[in-house]
């Protein structure tokens, strides 16, 4: 749901360290997609231990939720859609209740079951045309969080229509980002970043004690950084879409498509959200693009902790609440 270009997005910023431990980075492809994952540790052995185990536990985890993979806990769950529940782990069972929570939260914009949408949009520049309504409205006809049944104390998932799917595509990286910082924290380590294809998460501070500093690219000319973000224990993640869409009539369809409708967002190239956990601010960040600008800012501002920067296809920029932009410094502050 998000283009793998929004990782461009986000460049981080490395300061020379001035005392023993150093920053250690590595740049692996996982969970079919690009991951950066930078720790702070004493030497190149100690680093290599610690990335080791960040990539065990995001390949455990893919191995959950990936619904391309027939053994997954997700494949499992699909292909008894209409037919019976499934008993699932806690950790799935918890990562998809949050997801429902989620989903409520901004009526409908993010949903897990979009997988179960028939692809009739095209953006590789072979569509010609906008879709019929017709063709429109049965494309989402198996879409709809409220026809997934949860049932805790049997720990199952069961997807009520027939040939009804899920998957975590606009939120399993950032779920595995938060994953993978939670066990290095918990193995001592001090700082770092995990970056999942633009769901950054991070943690600690550089080795000279200043905090991460995260450049966001001006989506009107990526060549320019848009914005100077510093941050020390908080997740970010942009979700763009300047090269995904369609001209149709004069107005800009996205390749985000809202899950009710069947229609692509319009009218935003760029939303960027701040949140404590990449899981989060990776959901919100593709459901921002869904609700718009006007309700995309309101709920962000009804949620604690949360902040949001919208550029619309314009380049006019928005902000929720509590962000501020210095024009001379071009730095973000809240």
């Amino acid at each position: 749901m998000r283009s793998f270009l929004a990782y461009f997005i986000l460049t981080i910023i490395f300061i020379a360290p001035i005392n023993a431990q150093q920053i250690y980075n590595r740049t692996l492809k996982l969970m079919g997609s690009r991951f950066d994952i930078t720790v702070v540790a004493n030497n190149q052995a100690e680093a290599d231990q610690y990335i080791d185990s960040a990539v065990d536990e995001i390949t455990r985890i893919e191995k959950i939720i990936s619904s391309w993979d027939p053994n997954s806990e997700t494949s499992e769950i699909n292909r008894n859609s209409g037919i019976k529940p499934v008993k699932v782990s806690k950790e799935l069972f918890s990562l998809i209740q949050r997801s429902l929570a989620i989903s409520k939260l901004t009526d409908g914009a993010f949903d897990i079951s979009y997988a179960s949408m028939d692809r009739i949009w095209k953006f590789d520049g072979s569509m010609k045309k906008i879709p019929s309504p017709e063709a429109i409205k049965k494309s989402v006809e198996k879409v709809g969080y409220r026809n997934i049944i949860l049932d805790k104390k049997n720990l199952t998932v069961f997807l009520k229509k027939k040939g009804m799917k899920i998957g975590f595509g606009a939120i399993g990286k950032g779920y595995a980002a938060d994953k993978a910082k939670e066990l290095l924290i918990s193995k001592g380590v001090k700082a770092g970043i995990i970056n999942a294809s633009g769901d950054m998460n991070t943690w600690g501070t550089q080795p000279d004690g200043k905090p991460w500093t995260i450049a966001i690219t001006n989506p009107m000319n990526k060549k320019q950084a848009f914005g100077i973000f510093q941050l020390t224990n908080e997740a970010v993640v942009t979700s763009g879409n300047y090269e995904k869409y369609v001209v149709f009539n004069g107005i800009r369809y996205t390749h985000i498509i809202n899950p009710k409708t069947g229609y692509p967002a319009t009218g935003i190239i760029s939303a960027t959200v701040f949140a404590p956990k990449a899981e989060l601010a990776d959901a919100l960040a593709t459901s921002v693009f869904v609700m718009g600008i006007t309700v995309g800012i309101d709920r962000i501002n009804q949620i604690p902790g949360v902040e949001c920067l919208i550029v619309d296809e314009k380049g006019k920029v928005f902000t929720s609440k509590n962000i501020k932009i210095n024009t001379k410094t071009n730095k973000y502050e809240k």
